[in-house]
């Protein structure tokens, strides 16, 4: 990965009309000159922006220069002309949220479902069941630098409640305005302080309940199944976490007292509620399972998985796949396969030219089937994921690396269809989701 600075000094002549143009220093024209700049002479596929100040403007004096511009918002304040628009955010409106402010072509990843989330968590998830029982531990997690020092205030809190055997977590960034202390007050109350922890999934992990306020954090909280007490400390994340807590994703109250009076209250009363803490483990999990950025990659066009051909000696595992229930019940032919008989269609596939059959692998481990049947310029596409590896977006990036492979490898079709069972709604969506066009029950897509 290659880094890039922007040598510019701040000038006056940075007027704009947006709610955060001051972030810029220069004007709009100016950077996107100097990121022309710097682009200049190389070869790009996207450009992918993430900053409050830039809008329309920026991206269009950007256009031509790669090939596709990603926008990463959360605001939905400001036009862009951008291709795809990732806001992972969860709102109630999130579906009309950006009518009216990007290209009718731009295509929109919206929701937590798409949360880019460090790797950690989504392994870590593999391991952990939804919340119940008894509090244990808690975190305390404000943000890296907790300006306002709510923790001060929330180990105050906890500190007073007085829970026998209560393990209290505090964590806070290395610029934190109060770290002496709060190191100091959690080694008066027998807290564990962690300063600039690389640990953070684990904690989360570990903890029954969490205090903290909005932003990325939610949805790391989220994949992991952790019932939050959050509160509002920044006025971007008000309607976020009202929306959220509407959801049941989050516990995050209307502040109608002093602050200490209402922390005191609403934790005492979630670790109280078991059944709340185990309906708001159990809701997010439901909506988050860390796999955003699997689906954000496959929506690019960069896929984690490597297609081959099929071998003679992946006959076995193929028989046994074909004969899992989930595979044959959205298969044409939903009969169990004889050993005789898959062996002989097998060995007819890999002799036949007009056949392909290939695997899709991850980490070397296989994840997926595709067959192309070809006629001409088009070919029929048959397509499962490996029982026990379907997870979310799986499907979607298996589809893309087998078109990538067919484009590549048979550059003389055209035109892919796929024929999909009426109650197979799983396959609809992942062909909808790829770009093909239904025609009937078929669905089709040009590669050319």
């Amino acid at each position: 990965m290659e880094f890039s600075l922007l040598g510019r000094e701040v000038t006056a002549d940075c007027a704009d009309d947006l709610a955060h143009s001051h972030w810029l220093d220069v004007s709009q024209a100016q950077d996107a000159q100097a990121t022309t700049n710097v682009l200049a002479g190389q070869s790009w596929d996207w450009l992918i922006v993430d900053h409050y100040a830039l809008d329309i403007r920026w991206e269009r004096a950007l256009r031509g220069t790669p090939l596709r511009i990603m926008v990463i918002d959360d605001l939905a304040d400001r036009q862009h002309d951008c291709d795809m628009l990732l806001d992972q955010n969860f709102y109630v409106d999130m579906q009309t949220r950006y009518t009216g402010k990007v290209p009718s072509h731009c295509k929109l990843l919206l929701g937590p479902r798409y949360a880019l989330l460090r790797d950690e968590f989504r392994k870590l998830r593999e391991k952990i069941k939804p919340r119940t029982g008894m509090v244990n531990r808690i975190l305390v997690f404000f943000g890296g630098v907790d300006a306002d020092n709510y923790t001060g205030l929330a180990i105050k809190v906890l500190a007073e409640l007085n829970v026998k055997g209560l393990h209290v977590d505090v964590v806070i960034g290395a610029q934190h305005p109060c770290l002496g202390e709060i190191k100091a007050a959690c080694v008066v109350y027998g807290f564990i302080c962690h300063v600039q922890t690389n640990k953070m999934a684990e904690l989360m992990a570990a903890a029954d309940l969490t205090i903290g306020a909005g932003g990325s954090a939610t949805w790391e909280r989220c994949c992991l199944g952790l019932p939050a007490l959050v509160f509002c400390t920044a006025d971007n994340q008000r309607k976020q976490l009202a929306d959220a807590a509407r959801e049941g994703l989050l516990y995050s109250p209307d502040i109608n007292v002093d602050l200490y009076r209402a922390m005191q209250m609403h934790v005492c009363a979630l670790i109280e509620n078991a059944n709340l803490r185990e309906l708001i483990s159990r809701k997010s999990m439901q909506v988050i399972n860390g796999r955003g950025v699997f689906r954000v990659m496959a929506s690019l066009g960069v896929c984690e998985i490597v297609i081959r051909i099929a071998r003679p000696d992946d006959s076995e595992k193929l028989f046994q796949w074909r004969n899992h229930p989930s595979i044959r019940e959205v298969s044409r032919n939903t009969n169990e396969i004889n050993w005789q008989d898959h062996q002989n269609w097998f060995g007819t596939v890999l002799a036949n030219s007009e056949r392909v059959l290939l695997i899709g692998l991850r980490s070397e481990s296989p994840i997926g089937v595709v067959r192309f049947d070809k006629h001409d310029d088009e070919a029929e596409i048959s397509i499962y994921v490996v029982p026990d590896n379907a997870s979310s977006g799986t499907g979607q990036s298996l589809l893309q690396s087998a078109e990538q492979w067919l484009a590549t490898n048979h550059p003389e079709i055209l035109k892919i269809c796929a024929h999909v069972l009426g109650a197979n709604e799983r396959s609809q969506r992942l062909f909808s989701g790829a770009g093909y066009q239904i025609e009937s029950t078929y669905y089709s897509k040009r590669l050319h």
